[in-house]
């Protein structure tokens, strides 16, 4: 998409296009149609981030809990959104071994324990290793910690999908 085109769409359309860039959580899109029109690809992103940044704790929360668990129930039974199947896939999260499946899902039921919401990384980032990696040495951030990293990682997730929807992605 031209970022042109997606400066004149009307609000509902601006934000079914934007908002799936955040796990569903198009109130993100819908604050951010207001503050168009954008002058490129980098002040979109930058303005979603800093719609993100000075939510509610709540809200923020709420964004995070929407990311499905990596390998969890919705990838088994087939209800990840389009994009996040996509990137599960990318990193083999869809080919893990029997002992890999019993280890994520012990680790996805530790962190959520830990923090009350789901693992959330960008796995397009990281491979599969580093995806575990990752796993354990968040597990011992604290909560404050954690939700900015999640927070991080979300960021990372939207900026591929927007690079992708923009077909700026090599």
């Amino acid at each position: 998409m031209e970022l042109v085109t997606l400066n004149q769409l009307s609000e509902p359309e601006f934000v079914a296009v934007i908002g799936p860039l955040f796990e569903h959580s198009s109130w993100i899109a819908a604050r951010g149609a207001g503050k168009r029109p954008f002058g490129s690809v980098d002040e979109l992103y930058e303005q979603l981030q800093a719609i993100v940044a000075q939510a509610t704790l709540d809200e923020q929360i709420g964004l995070i809990c929407a990311h499905p668990d990596l390998a969890g129930k919705l990838a088994i039974a087939g209800e990840l959104t389009d994009q996040s199947a996509l990137e599960q896939k990318s990193a083999r999260l869809d080919q893990l071994t029997a002992e890999q499946f019993t280890r994520i899902t012990a680790l996805n039921d530790r962190y959520r324990e830990r923090f009350g919401f789901p693992f959330v990384i960008c796995v397009r980032d990281h491979s599969q290793a580093e995806i575990f990696d990752e796993f354990e040495r968040r597990l011992r951030n604290d909560r404050s910690g954690e939700i900015l990293a999640a927070l991080a990682q979300i960021g990372r997730i939207a900026w591929h999908r927007l690079k992708a929807l923009m077909s700026l992605e090599q």
